[in-house]
């Protein structure tokens, strides 16, 4: 996720009212930061799902969905 897209969804739900007035950049530096550990999260979770399935051959992309937060 880049901050332009982090933006648009602050937008989207309302939360840019009440964080970009006073210290926008600050605002932004820790918004992007949450959005980061979300994605995080959320990658992880999709990867164990994978992992679950590893008799199907499915380690591949439990790898793959991980090393997409190396990048």
């Amino acid at each position: 996720m880049n901050k332009d897209e982090i933006i648009l969804m602050a937008d989207a739900s309302g939360l840019s009212w009440y964080g970009m007035g006073k210290d926008r950049d600050k605002f932004l530096h820790y918004l992007e930061a949450f959005a980061n550990l979300v994605a995080e999260r959320e990658r992880e979770a999709c990867a164990k799902v994978c992992k679950a399935q590893d008799e199907y051959g499915w380690q591949q992309y439990a790898d793959a969905i991980r090393a997409r937060g190396n990048t």
